[in-house]
């Protein structure tokens, strides 16, 4: 297990002005001042932050993070709204705007440029000039939307994850004023961590008390769902993150660690647990991302892991474990990797970024 230390400040003044290249998979990083402090744009008082907030964090809690088409970044916050970030202006939407809830779970963007919302209060869209809500009335019976539980599919389908199961979105019922979402049945009612879409173009659902979902859209109705629990190999029922390799491996975070799901492998041999006894830090393990080099990303209580699964096992050159020490909040709540490489961690004290060796915070002046 390494773990980084360093002793004196002057390291990092040492990396202002210079660009920290990708290294043994780590993503690629900007200098700290590379782009000016942008404009705020807030017209509203946040309602709900701690007393002792800190105001010159873009935000205290962030539960989702986003790049639309345009290159922006949206964070989706706890008591702030949704804050979209365009390199001139910091804009947070909020009441004023008619974005009427202030936690922001889930962010995605359709075909059309619309950008999608899952609040704990139903789904909003904002087509850039206006917010529109959809809850009961729309047929959304449940209204807490899950993190990460947003899907655009690659054939423009919206899924909506809940803590009362999954929903569909249908944009022709919606312009006809007609209820627009409906629960998929084929699926069970379950409390959903999260919503992807492998390369093959299955739908993946992770949930909290059932295990994992695949939906195969080619199939036939009653065989378009398999369900992949304990009782098939996966460590436990709980799947938190859930994200796919370049080598078409799934991976889940688990309570006690993560789990490869390998379909090509023989029955009984298609899982891979990975735990503390591996070389991960922390416990109660909640996110994860794999980056484009390959490198994984998991979070969890007291720490965060940097996991390079192309080492051979036991090796504690594999793992890298980050602790509040190196600068990052141990109550990492989100993960996103932009379009330029750079990796931006949400925590509950704040936004940061990693520059190659340990993390700082992004405040709203900078540095971006």
């Amino acid at each position: 297990m390494t773990k980084y230390k360093f002793h004196h400040p002057i390291y990092l003044w040492l990396l202002v002005g210079l660009i920290i290249n990708s290294c043994n998979g780590q993503p690629k990083e900007t200098t700290k001042e590379s782009k000016p402090s942008p404009t705020v744009i807030k017209n509203f008082k946040a309602v709900g932050l701690a007393p002792d907030f800190d105001t010159t964090l873009v935000s205290q809690y962030f539960r989702s993070i986003f790049q639309d088409s345009k290159g922006n970044l949206w964070f989706g916050t706890i008591a702030e709204g949704v804050v979209r970030y365009d390199e001139k202006t910091l804009t947070y939407f909020s009441n004023p705007d008619g974005f009427i809830n202030n936690t922001v779970y889930a962010i995605n963007e359709d075909k059309d440029g619309n950008m999608w919302f899952g609040t704990d209060q139903g789904v909003y869209r904002y087509n850039g000039k206006t917010f529109k809500n959809y809850s009961q009335k729309d047929g959304l019976n449940h209204l807490d939307i899950s993190r990460k539980s947003i899907l655009v599919d690659k054939s423009g389908n919206i899924w909506v994850g809940t803590h009362g199961g999954v929903y569909r979105y249908d944009p022709a019922a919606d312009s006809k004023g007609d209820k627009c979402f409906s629960l998929v049945k084929q699926l069970p009612i379950m409390n959903v961590a999260g919503i992807m879409e492998d390369k093959s173009g299955n739908i993946w659902f992770a949930s909290s008390d059932k295990g994992v979902f695949r939906y195969d859209p080619t199939q036939a109705e009653g065989k378009a769902v398999t369900n992949l629990a304990e009782k098939e190999g996966l460590g436990e029922n709980y799947a938190g993150g859930i994200a796919q390799d370049k080598a078409g491996n799934m991976w889940f975070t688990m309570k006690n660690g993560i789990c490869k799901y390998d379909p090509r492998r023989a029955v009984g041999k298609t899982f891979t647990d990975y735990t503390a006894k591996d070389g991960l830090g922390g416990t109660e393990f909640w996110g994860l991302i794999i980056e484009q080099s390959g490198i994984i990303w998991i979070t969890a209580r007291g720490a965060t892991t940097r996991f390079d699964p192309s080492v051979p096992l036991p090796n504690p050159k594999a793992f890298t474990v980050f602790t509040p020490a190196d600068g990052l909040n141990c109550c990492v709540q989100s993960m996103y990797q932009d379009k330029s490489g750079n990796i931006w961690w949400g925590t509950g004290q704040g936004l940061y970024r990693f520059d190659g060796k340990r993390f700082y915070q992004v405040k709203k002046k900078g540095p971006w």
